[in-house]
């Protein structure tokens, strides 16, 4: 493999900077409460309503001044979102057998009792996302959701972006951002009670957030600038791949946007319609700074180094832009979310498709997939064990229990096989 266009090396997002100033506010808020998300709220964002939650007129508001057009697209979306994630549940089942004579195990999925849902609003206040993380915790069954997002100007919330948190079904929606937010979420915001856990995407710093409060919380996953990743060949249309990665590159500057190719005048090809395209791209300014330096064109040997490259990569968007893209399919491994052939587009599973668009980055691929339905599941096993069951399963259990030196559970095990003899158990120890 050799490259074609190589990144400058990527700096760690979190510095000790990032660290430490999400520590202070985690730590402020927790002993402050909704003071000192005012006034980190203030600090930050020039935002100190008399609350932050969101009154129902204000989401009467922002429903009277939607405009049609991006209403029929926005509940396409949310009709697609709610569907998947419907097919999604409805592979989780519920189940009870008998594994030996009179012992019964089963599973249950549980939903967690609230979440908190936060949306970016910064460069980009994101409808979709509102969409992905409460849309996907109400089919899951998540009684209490919260949605957040923070101010976008004197008047609050991003319209669209509140009305989508309405039409999803959130139980109580807060106009605040970032750090200040998903610790509020975590310890109790205004009248609010405390989530059970937190989702959504954000910056450096939502993101540091929530590892820290991870434990206090449950999380959805850790991610960082999104990314993608397009495998072509000869066969691929130049002027649609560099498309794709400037569409993905425009959410930050530091977005990694990257083909890996078997044909090298593809990638050629590809460099010049970047090119061309940011000539009169509407976000040039940060989809061309990303480009320039987290922007990568690798040229592979084969199918199988195209393969093995991804793989190690693991990418969060993976496109595969190929003569025959299911050979690829079969083959790969370490993705957030595949796109097979030229009309799959990430675009589509961002704003429209259904899939959820919440996934893994800087690696992550390897060992966690995206948000699901089933990350507001918790999966939780039953045992039934009656007479018959014990004769069957009390003695291996003491057995082992004996060899890790564990009396207590032994005798837990032995007391269900004779109940009459108790000391007769206890003597067994004293020999």
């Amino acid at each position: 493999m050799q490259y074609l266009k190589q990144p400058i090396p990527t700096p760690d997002e979190v510095t000790r900077e990032v660290c430490d100033t999400v520590s202070q506010i985690i730590s402020e808020v927790e002993r402050e409460g909704s003071t000192a998300v005012r006034r980190h709220s203030l600090r930050l964002d020039g935002w100190d309503p008399p609350s932050f939650r969101v009154s129902q007129d204000q989401i009467q508001r922002a429903n009277d001044e939607m405009e049609p057009v991006v209403e029929e697209s926005a509940r396409f979306l949310i009709d697609q979102v709610t569907n998947f994630a419907t097919l999604q549940r409805e592979t989780l089942v519920d189940f009870e057998a008998e594994t030996l004579p009179g012992v019964f195990l089963g599973q249950r999925h549980i939903p967690v009792g609230s979440a908190g849902a936060y949306s970016p609003g910064g460069r980009y206040p994101l409808i979709a996302s509102a969409v992905m993380t409460v849309a996907t915790a109400k089919v899951a069954g998540v009684q209490r959701v919260i949605s957040a997002a923070p101010p976008r100007d004197e008047r609050g919330m991003h319209g669209p972006q509140l009305w989508a948190m309405a039409e999803c079904g959130a139980d109580e929606i807060f106009c605040v951002g970032g750090v200040q937010a998903l610790a509020g979420m975590a310890f109790g915001l205004e009248d609010s009670e405390p989530v059970d856990m937190i989702v959504g995407p954000g910056n450096a710093y939502v993101a540091e957030a929530k590892r820290q409060l991870f434990g206090r919380v449950g999380i959805d996953l850790l991610a960082g600038p999104t990314e993608i990743m397009v495998i072509a060949d000869e066969t691929a249309d130049p002027a649609i791949v560099a498309c794709d990665l400037l569409g993905q590159a425009e959410h930050g500057p530091t977005s990694p946007a990257i083909l890996a190719t078997t044909d090298e005048a593809l990638g050629m090809a590809t460099i010049k319609e970047v090119d061309r395209w940011l000539e009169r791209w509407p976000t040039a300014d940060v989809a061309g700074a990303a480009w320039r330096d987290f922007g990568t064109i690798m040229l592979c040997e084969d199918d199988a180094e195209l393969v093995r490259v991804a793989d190690e990569i693991a990418p969060e968007h993976l496109e595969i832009q190929t003569r025959d893209p299911e050979w690829f399919v079969d083959r790969l491994s370490n993705y957030g979310s595949l796109f097979i052939g030229t009309h799959a587009t990430v675009a589509y599973s961002d704003k429209a498709i259904g899939t959820n668009h919440t996934l893994p980055t800087r690696g992550a691929a390897r060992y966690t997939g995206g948000l699901w339905v089933g990350k507001f599941l918790k999966t939780v096993t039953t045992q039934r064990c009656g007479p018959a069951g014990s004769l069957v399963v009390a003695e291996p259990a003491a057995v082992v229990a004996d060899a890790e030196l564990m009396a207590g559970h032994a005798i837990s095990a032995r007391l269900r096989l004779n109940p009459e003899y108790f000391p007769d158990v206890l003597d067994v120890f004293d020999e």
